[in-house]
């Protein structure tokens, strides 16, 4: 598969586990996530500005500051999620996107197409496992999507320079023995699937 149908597959799988949660339900949406100090209405905002941020890349407006604002509120989260994914989805659908330039401010300024659609996909990779195991659902992600996943993980940068509080991804963990890809590759961006296991999920 490539970049595109990969990142779908992902998105569309992170959007299905957002819709399990009611959006009713204030307490679902106060819960904490693997997203240290978020809980997940405020996971889901993130995700949705994320989505909006890189649809308006796409289209060669990425460094306008308004599409990547997170609007937190307490309507109906999954359905704002839902929309800003069909959004990107769409935008990502077009012809020629992979040879495009995409503006990232939070990665520090331009990247071709295919690597900012494979930056998005191992994201959605993560947050779908995120949102799952806050839900206590079960992720439905192939082999083929969680190897493709890893392949990315694995050429994030790990200088602790640029992990952490204000950047994209927490500090890696260490890589268990015998682990699946999906676990790897949760460790690698700075998610601990087991710890978060002890607490509940």
């Amino acid at each position: 598969m490539d970049v595109v149908e990969l990142d779908r597959i992902a998105v569309q799988e992170a959007s299905r586990a957002v819709e399990s949660a009611p959006d009713g339900d204030d307490g679902v949406w106060e819960r904490e996530t693997p997203c240290a100090g978020w809980n997940l209405r405020r996971l889901v905002a993130h995700m949705t500005a994320q989505h909006h941020g890189f649809a308006a890349a796409a289209r060669g407006e990425g460094g306008d500051p308004g599409y990547w604002r997170e609007q937190e509120k307490a309507g109906k989260p999954a359905h704002a999620h839902r929309a800003a994914a069909d959004a990107v989805l769409g935008a990502f659908a077009e012809p020629g996107v992979l040879e495009r330039e995409f503006v990232l401010p939070e990665l520090g300024g331009g990247f071709p197409g295919r690597t900012a659609i494979a930056f998005h996909f191992v994201d959605y990779v993560v947050h779908a496992w995120d949102v799952a195991a806050t839900l206590g659902v079960r992720l439905h992600l192939t082999d083929e999507v969680l190897t493709a996943a890893l392949a990315v993980a694995r050429r994030v940068p790990t200088d602790p320079t640029v992990r952490g509080p204000g950047f994209a991804f927490a500090p890696a963990l260490k890589v268990a023995d015998g682990a699946g890809p999906l676990e790897d590759t949760l460790r690698l961006l700075g998610r601990d699937p087991q710890a978060w296991a002890r607490t509940g999920w």
